[in-house]
C-alpha cells in the first residue's frame, strides 16, 4: 500500500555511551550520533564515554557513513571549570565534532562569542517549552532546541513555525520531572542531575499518604514517580508534518544492542514513511517486537496528545518488562542436589545445595533459542526467576525450561533480553563491518584516452574521479560490461558499496583488472578525502581562537558589559544592606510574614489568582511580586503574561518568561530553577534582562557568595523553607485512583499529602490548578547560620520560602531570619541551625 503523503522526516538521532554503542547506531542506519567525549561535563557521567582516540576515530567512521556526530556538553559549569570545559569543546571540533548540545547558559555565550563557527544546540537540560523561549534562543544564534518532553504535537507544530531546528524526544526513559529543573537526587545526596550523575530517586516506591500518615495511594501503585518509556513509532507521520527535525532516541546508558534494535526499528519506520509507504501488519509488528524485545517499562505517547495520565505510569515496575510471550501451564520439582562451586586456582572448594525444577511455558509469540526469559508469579511479583530458551520455538507450541524452582501456574512470561538482537549488535559493535556509503559509479573507457572512475555519493555530498592507464585495443578478449561492473564494484574494505553503474565502454577494448583495481582504489581514496576534508584538524584548527583562562574570562565578561548594556558593577551601590523577603501562599500568611518583618512579599501565579477569586485582599492593598512558574508552556501564557508588567519586579522561572520582561521592561528576577553557577552566566543573563538573582540551592556557600560578589544586580537565596525537588506535568494525587479530571474540585489538592520514602520520611506533595505536581524535600532548609557570610558577598535579599507554611509558622521562619540579620548588624553571630533542618549544600558540593 502507497501512503499518500510521503514527507520529510526527521533527522534520527541515537545515543551512543561507548564507542561498541556509536557502532551499533551507525550500522542501524543513524543519521546523528550523540555522545560525550570524557566523564565531566555531560548528563551521563556514568557512561563509559570516549576518549580523544575513540572520539576521533567514530567520528571519522561516521562522516564516512554520511552521518553527524553531537557532543553533549549538558550539565551546569562552575566558574573555575570554564577553562576545561571550553577546552574540551575545542578539541573535540578539532576531532571531528559537528555540533554541540549546552545546557549551561553561560557556557553558551561563552561558545557563541569564543568560537562563532561552531553549530550549537539547546539541551533539554535548558528547559525550554514554548514558541518565546525558543525565539530567544534563536536570537542567541543557536542552530536547534532539544525541546521538553512534555510537549503536545500541537505544541511543537506552533514552536516550528519560528524557524528553529527542533529536536524531541521519540524513545526511551522519561524524567518524571521537567527536565533541568529537578533537585530530588542532590537533596537525598550529593549526585545532582544537573551535573550528570542522577541517582533516579523517581524509580524508588514510594507511598502517598494524608497528615495522619496514612496510606492514600490506591493497591498496586507503589511507584508513583515513575513513567512509562516513550515510544513514537507509530506518530513519527504527523511529528514530521508538525514540523519535527531531530527525532531522538534516549540512552547513553544502553547497551549496544538496545541502541541497534531501537534504532533499526525507527529507521526502518522513517524510510516508509519517507517514501510514503505504509508498512504491512508483518512489518509493524516485527518492529514493535524489536522494541518490546529491547529494555523498557511499557509504552507511552501520552505527551504528544496532550495527557499525563495514568497511561503514561509504571506503577507496579521501574525495571525492564520486555514482552509477554506466555504463561506457565506446568512445574516440576525435580527436587535438590550437591553441587560443587569453587575450587579454582587452587581455592577451597564447597558443596552448595541448588533446587531443579521445570517449567513449561505455553507460547503466545516465538521465542529463540537463548532469549532470557523471565517468569514472575501474580501472588507475589518479587519472587521472580528467570532463565534461558533452550530453543526456537513458535506461537503455539509449550516451551519447558529449566528452572532454579518451580512456578505457580499462569505465571506471565517475558522475553527480557533477546539473543538475536545480542547477536546482531555483536557483528557491528566492533567496528569490523562499518556501514557502506551507498555511491553511483561512472567508468569510462574509451580507446586512446584514460581510464576513469568516477565515485559520486547518492545523497550528492561528495564525489570524486580518478585516471589511470590509457586504453588499447583488446589483444585478446575484450572487455564487457559485465566485466568493468564486476571489477569496479569489489569495493573490499573501503567505506563504499555501489548503487548504480553507468559504463561508457568502446567496442574492442582490452585492459589488465588489476589496473582497474589500482583506478577504482584510488577513486575510493579521494573520495574519502573530499568528505573527511571538512571536519579535518588542518581545516578547523585556521583561525581557531585559544582556550582562555580565567583572567581572560573575567577581562572578556567586564568588556562584554560595558559593550552590551549590561548593568555595570558599580550600579548595586546603594542597594540596601538587606532585604528580608518571603514567598507567601496567601494573604493571610502575607500578613503574619509583614508583621514578624519581612519587608518584600513574592506570591505564586496560582496564588495571586486563588486570592483574587476569593476576593481576598493582600495587605496594603499592593500584591506580592510575582514567582513566576517553571513551566511556560503555550497555554501558560493567559495565566503567566498578564503579571510581567513595565517597570514592575517578577521572579522569572524560565527564559521564555525572562524573554518577555525584556521585551515589556519588566525587572525579572531570575529564580533558582534557571541555574546560574558561573560568571559567564551572570552576565549572560544581565544582558538578556535579568535585574537580580535568586540563587540555585545546589551552590556551596563559597560558591553563592562568591557568584553575589561577581553580579552587578542584586542577589538572593532563599535561606529557610523546604526546597522545591520536583515539577512534574503528572499529577502524583492520580496515584490515589480518584481523578476526577477537575482540578479545581480536587478535594485531594486541599489535604496536606506526603509521599513516604523506604526510610519512613515526608516529601510534601502540592498540585496546583493545571495538575502539575510540585514535590518538596524531606528536610526544611535553615541557612540563617550563614547570613552574615551572604551579606558580606553583597547577597542582600533573604527569602523565607512560606509556601508549605501556616500564618503562625511563616511569622516565626520570617522573624528567624530578622534575628539572624539583626545579629550580623550588631557584630553577632546568628542563631544556630534548627534541629532537624537541613543545610543544603552550604558545605557539601554537589558531584
Amino acid at each position: 500500500m502507497t501512503h499518500p503523503d510521503p514527507c520529510s522526516v526527521p533527522e534520527l538521532l541515537a545515543p551512543a555511551g561507548s564507542p561498541e554503542a556509536f557502532n551499533a547506531a551507525l550500522a542501524a542506519g543513524a543519521d546523528a550520533i550523540y555522545c560525550a567525549l570524557g566523564s565531566d561535563f555531560n548528563a551521563r557521567r556514568g557512561a563509559r564515554n570516549f576518549t580523544y582516540q575513540t572520539f576521533e576515530a567514530a567520528c571519522r567512521a561516521a562522516h564516512l557513513a554520511g552521518a553527524r556526530v553531537y557532543v553533549t556538553v549538558n550539565v551546569v559549569i562552575r566558574t573555575q571549570e570554564l577553562p576545561r570545559a571550553l577546552a574540551l569543546v575545542r578539541t573535540a571540533w578539532l576531532l571531528g565534532a559537528d555540533a554541540f548540545i549546552v545546557q549551561d547558559w553561560g557556557l553558551m555565550a561563552e561558545l557563541r562569542e569564543r568560537y562563532p563557527q561552531l553549530e550549537l544546540h539547546v539541551s533539554t537540560q535548558a528547559n525550554v517549552h514554548d514558541a518565546r523561549g525558543v525565539a530567544w534562543c534563536r536570537a542567541l544564534g543557536v542552530s536547534r532546541v532539544t525541546l521538553s518532553r512534555e510537549l503536545s504535537v500541537a505544541e511543537i507544530a506552533r514552536i516550528a513555525r519560528e524557524g528553529v531546528e527542533l529536536e524531541g524526544f521519540g524513545h526511551g526513559a522519561l524524567c518524571f520531572c521537567y527536565s533541568g529543573t529537578c533537585l530530588m537526587s542532590s537533596l537525598a545526596g550529593d549526585r545532582s542531575a544537573n551535573r550528570g550523575l542522577c541517582a533516579q530517586p523517581c524509580r524508588l516506591p514510594y507511598d502517598l499518604v494524608d497528615a495522619r500518615g496514612q496510606v492514600v495511594s490506591a493497591p498496586g501503585r507503589r511507584l508513583p514517580l515513575c513513567p512509562k518509556d516513550y515510544c513514537t513509532m507509530n506518530d513519527l507521520g504527523r511529528l514530521a508534518r508538525a514540523g519535527l527535525s531531530s527525532l531522538k532516541i534516549e540512552g547513553r546508558m544502553k547497551s549496544p544492542d538496545y541502541v541497534h534494535a531501537v534504532a533499526s526499528a525507527y529507521r526502518l519506520q522513517l524510510d516508509d514513511l519517507a517514501a510514503g509507504r505504509e508498512p504491512d501488519e508483518a512489518a509493524r509488528s516485527a518492529r514493535l517486537t524489536r522494541l518490546r524485545r529491547a529494555f523498557n517499562r511499557d509504552f507511552t505517547n501520552s505527551y504528544l496528545d496532550g495527557r499525563s495520565d495514568d497511561d503514561m505510569m509504571s506503577y507496579e515496575r521501574s525495571n525492564n518488562r520486555g514482552e509477554l510471550v506466555g504463561s506457565v501451564t506446568a512445574s516440576s520439582d525435580l527436587g535438590s542436589g550437591r553441587v560443587r562451586r569453587g575450587g579454582a586456582n587452587g581455592g577451597r572448594a564447597r558443596l552448595r545445595s541448588k533446587t531443579y525444577a521445570t517449567i513449561d511455558v505455553l507460547l503466545d509469540a516465538p521465542v529463540g533459542k537463548g532469549d532470557l526469559l523471565e517468569a514472575r508469579p501474580l501472588a507475589d511479583p518479587s519472587q521472580f526467576l528467570t532463565t534461558l530458551a533452550p530453543a526456537d520455538a513458535a506461537a503455539g507450541e509449550t516451551l519447558r525450561c529449566a528452572t532454579a524452582r518451580p512456578m505457580p501456574a499462569g505465571s506471565p512470561v517475558r522475553v527480557i533480553r533477546s539473543q538475536a538482537a545480542l547477536d546482531d549488535a555483536a557483528q557491528v559493535a566492533g567496528g569490523e563491518r562499518p556501514p557502506r556509503r551507498q555511491v553511483a559509479v561512472r567508468v569510462v573507457a574509451r580507446r586512446g584516452e584514460p581510464f576513469s572512475v568516477e565515485l559520486a555519493c547518492v545523497d550528492g555530498s561528495a564525489s570524486a574521479c580518478a585516471e589511470g592507464f590509457v586504453v588499447e585495443g583488446a589483444r585478446t578478449r575484450a572487455v564487457t560490461r559485465e566485466d568493468l561492473v564486476e571489477h569496479v564494484g569489489r569495493m573490499g574494505q573501503s567505506p563504499f558499496a555501489p548503487a548504480s553503474f553507468d559504463v561508457k565502454l568502446d567496442e574492442g577494448c582490452g585492459m589488465g583488472f588489476s589496473a582497474v583495481h589500482a583506478v577504482r582504489a584510488e577513486a575510493c581514496r579521494l573520495l574519502e578525502e573530499r568528505l573527511l576534508a571538512p571536519s579535518g584538524r588542518a581545516v578547523r584548527e585556521r583561525g581557531l581562537a585559544r582556550v582562555p583562562d580565567l583572567a581572560d574570562i573575567h577581562a572578556q565578561l567586564t568588556f562584554r558589559r560595558e559593550r552590551g548594556g549590561a548593568p555595570a558593577r558599580d550600579a548595586r551601590r546603594g542597594v540596601p544592606a538587606a532585604e528580608v523577603c518571603a514567598l507567601v501562599p496567601t494573604p493571610a500568611v502575607a500578613v503574619s510574614a509583614l508583621e514578624a518583618g519581612a519587608t518584600r512579599l513574592y506570591a505564586t501565579a496560582d496564588a495571586l489568582a486563588d486570592a483574587e477569586c476569593a476576593g481576598r485582599v493582600w495587605p496594603g492593598r499592593t500584591a506580592p511580586i510575582p514567582w513566576l512558574d517553571e513551566v511556560c508552556r503555550e497555554g501558560d501564557h493567559a495565566r503567566l503574561d498578564p503579571l510581567v508588567r513595565a517597570g514592575e519586579p517578577c521572579a522569572v522561572g524560565n527564559v521564555s518568561e525572562l524573554a518577555l520582561a525584556a521585551e515589556c521592561g519588566a525587572k525579572a528576577e531570575v529564580r533558582p530553577c534557571i541555574p546560574v553557577h558561573n560568571e559567564s552566566c551572570l552576565v549572560a543573563l544581565e544582558q538578556a534582562g535579568a535585574r537580580g538573582f535568586w540563587l540555585s540551592g545546589e551552590l556551596t556557600l563559597q560558591e553563592a557568595c562568591d557568584l553575589g560578589r561577581m553580579a552587578a544586580v542584586p542577589c538572593g537565596v532563599i535561606v529557610s523553607g523546604r526546597p522545591r525537588a520536583m515539577t512534574s506535568e503528572h499529577c502524583v494525587l492520580q496515584t490515589a485512583g480518584r481523578c476526577i479530571h477537575d482540578c479545581a474540585r480536587c478535594s485531594l489538592r486541599g489535604q496536606r499529602l506526603s509521599l513516604r520514602d523506604g526510610k519512613g520520611q515526608l516529601l510534601p506533595v502540592r498540585t496546583d490548578l493545571e495538575g502539575r505536581s510540585r514535590i518538596y524535600a524531606a528536610r526544611p532548609l535553615d541557612a540563617t547560620p550563614e547570613v552574615g557570610a551572604y551579606l558580606a558577598a553583597g547577597v542582600t535579599r533573604l527569602m523565607a520560602d512560606c509556601t508549605l507554611l501556616s500564618a503562625e509558622e511563616a511569622a516565626s521562619a520570617v522573624a528567624r531570619v530578622v534575628r539572624a540579620v539583626c545579629a550580623v548588624g550588631k557584630g553577632e553571630r546568628p542563631a544556630p541551625r534548627l534541629k532537624g533542618t537541613s543545610d543544603g549544600h552550604l558545605f557539601r558540593p554537589i558531584a
